[in-house]
């Protein structure tokens, strides 16, 4: 398969069929924990193929007021615009490359995994143009390589640290010791900070 396969059709097909397996139910504790340090609670937050956007829903408990929710598939998004109807959150029904804007921190969330390995070099290109400068991806990758012609794509660390380490400071990419259990020990929790040019 290439990636043309893992378009909008594809992941709206998922959303019809409730074929969304990948869903926790609830914000990652990882991805939790972290925001609950983060005192600014005016930075731009994205999260991008946000799905059921249970990151969203903690964001807005703890006070944050800037928040925008990317995903692909149309269903998806129209599902999280009734969900946060009376909250000031920004929902776009778009795909990752092509939009535009500056965000402080960005949340990965199975986004990367879902992307063919063909888009990574791309993915890194494009999280580094969408950040201000000190701008931050933080949150979770596999740790697990998936045998498969389909998402999830997983990957190792040495990996990840050649992909992104001439676009972004690797503050923190360590086993993440606070997984929902059917994920644990298969992922690293990342803190990776843009560099200055």
């Amino acid at each position: 398969m290439t990636e043309e396969n893992f378009d909008k059709n594809y992941w709206n097909s998922k959303w019809k069929n409730a074929q969304t397996g990948w869903d926790i139910g609830s914000a990652s504790t990882a991805i939790s924990e972290y925001f609950l340090q983060v005192e600014n609670k005016n930075v731009k937050i994205l999260i991008p193929g946000c799905g059921n956007a249970h990151e969203a829903e903690l964001l807005l408990e703890e006070g944050f007021k800037n928040i925008t929710l990317l995903d692909i598939a149309p269903k998806a998004c129209e599902i999280i615009s009734k969900k946060f109807s009376h909250h000031e959150v920004n929902v776009i029904c778009e795909d990752f490359f092509n939009l535009n804007g500056k965000y402080d921190i960005i949340v990965e969330q199975t986004f990367f995994c879902a992307l063919h390995r063909n888009l990574r070099e791309k993915y890194v290109e494009k999280m580094d143009s969408l950040l201000h400068e000190n701008g931050k991806i933080i949150g979770l990758l596999f740790n697990k390589d998936f045998d498969k012609a389909a998402p999830p794509f997983g990957g190792n660390e040495a990996e990840y640290r050649k992909l992104f380490e001439n676009k972004f400071e690797i503050k923190k990419m360590e086993e993440c010791y606070n997984s929902i259990k059917p994920r644990k020990n298969t992922e690293v929790f990342i803190n990776f900070q843009k560099k200055k040019y």
